[in-house]
């Protein structure tokens, strides 16, 4: 019986250290319920006390001063009260927490010490929000959602991508039917390409016209040309097809009045135009100017008709995604009112400081820091921001070359034609030779 009890020892050993190993890398959802919550409540309780008092959050229910003859003595608080929790609730990726702010305190004194909360719960974040006057919620999350991102469902809309998963793990949608126009930036390598193919994937199956600016010669969008309606892979074709968008969006306008109605989603099916959706990566390259009065020109039209269609376009369906590694005053004034129109905004890993305040420094501070903290690891981790006007870190879903290539080709026949950009190009071919 000896061997036979020592077989069985090791065995039982062997099959504790796999599966504790696949618990450990893959961290399934019943292990958090079952081991982490408990563990992770406990320290929110035990801890709670000292780290308000540590990070400000306790407040002295006697006043720190008092006056001792004609002076005013100055001293630390006497007997602090840390503010009151609620029992930390489970969430499927960590738990959360309600705090009653004491009189006089606000949310900013919370987001200061969210490092201090997050060794003392042992979590990977911890989020502040108040969801009312007077309270606080944190959220902690328990790991990083982003390292192993699944593939998150979303329910099919018109103008609606499923881009990746946030770090909530929830779906990271992109519904350019409620934010028309995009602006995302980031660093070489740091995830745009994967967004944007990811974009156009999510949008080849719809009834929608794909249209590409690529003066990098398509080395980016050329693998799509196929399912694009149009594909300007220099300045010169960028300011025809930019022109065309603009004839076709006063069309659109002449068909809304005559109806009586406000936008093409007002008007029949049978006579609402297709959606039209700019793609344009590397916006700088529409910009710059190499001096001469011939690139000056086409630069000011490039600024002039995405001006006009980022303004005008949303309600005529026609909508602008706009990628680039820098979006900044220093390619133009244009530039600038551009960014003013792009509602929605996506910040990869940056390589300076006014990227990330530029896309993100004008709707919140706190998605400027997080941005910043991006690794060059984290390839296709971003900052995104939502339809109601909060912020998330994300992670787009990496799409193989073969796979985009095959659903490219799938739908092929169902790209939608331009006749106004057709006609565009095709003049601009003629006027070469």
């Amino acid at each position: 019986m000896g061997p036979i009890t020592l077989a069985l020892a090791l065995a039982a050993l062997a099959w504790v250290f796999v599966v504790g190993d696949l618990v450990r890398r893959h961290r399934p959802v019943w292990h958090w319920y079952l081991v982490g919550y408990p563990a992770t409540a406990c320290r929110v309780m035990a801890t709670w006390r000292k780290v308000a008092m540590l990070n400000d959050l306790a407040v002295s229910r006697r006043p720190s001063r008092g006056l001792l003859g004609d002076l005013v003595v100055k001293g630390d608080p006497l007997r602090p009260v840390a503010p009151r929790i609620s029992f930390p609730r489970a969430t499927r990726t960590g738990l959360s927490v309600t705090v009653r702010l004491h009189a006089g305190q606000s949310p900013t004194t919370y987001l200061k010490a969210t490092d201090g909360l997050v060794h003392a719960w042992k979590v990977h974040a911890v989020r502040v929000t108040s969801p009312e006057r007077g309270l606080v919620l944190l959220t902690g999350t328990a790991t990083d959602p982003l390292q192993r991102p699944g593939l998150a469902t979303a329910p099919a809309e018109l103008l609606s991508a499923l881009i990746g998963v946030l770090e909530s793990g929830g779906a990271w949608v992109m519904n350019l039917r409620l934010v028309p126009h995009w602006l995302i930036t980031g660093a070489t390598r740091s995830g745009k390409s994967t967004l944007l193919a990811r974009l156009i994937i999510q949008l080849a199956a719809q009834s929608v016209a794909l249209v590409g600016i690529d003066c990098k010669g398509g080395m980016e969008l050329g693998l799509f040309a196929q399912r694009l309606s149009a594909l300007a892979t220099c300045r010169r074709e960028a300011v025809a097809v930019l022109s065309a968008l603009v004839v076709d969006m006063q069309d659109r306008m002449s068909a809304c009045r005559s109806a009586g109605v406000r936008s093409i989603w007002e008007l029949p099916d049978k006579l609402r135009p297709v959606p039209v959706v700019v793609i344009v990566d590397e916006i700088a390259e529409l910009y710059l100017s190499d001096g001469t009065r011939e690139s000056k020109a086409e630069a000011e039209q490039c600024s002039t008709l995405l001006l006009r269609l980022a303004q005008l376009g949303a309600a005529l369906g026609i909508h602008l995604v706009v990628a680039g590694q820098r979006v900044g005053s220093d390619l133009g004034p244009g530039v600038t009112a551009l960014r003013a129109q792009l509602g929605g905004r996506v910040c990869h890993r940056v390589n300076d400081p006014g990227t990330a305040e530029t896309t993100l420094g004008d709707l919140n501070k706190d998605a400027v820091a997080v941005a910043q903290s991006i690794t060059a690891q984290e390839r296709g981790v971003a900052v995104c921001t939502g339809p109601d006007g909060g912020w998330s870190r994300a992670r787009s879903h990496l799409t193989p070359t073969e796979e985009a290539v095959a659903i490219t080709r799938k739908y092929t026949a169902t790209t939608p034609e331009l006749a106004a950009i057709g006609r565009a190009l095709a003049t601009l071919e003629g006027d070469d030779k």
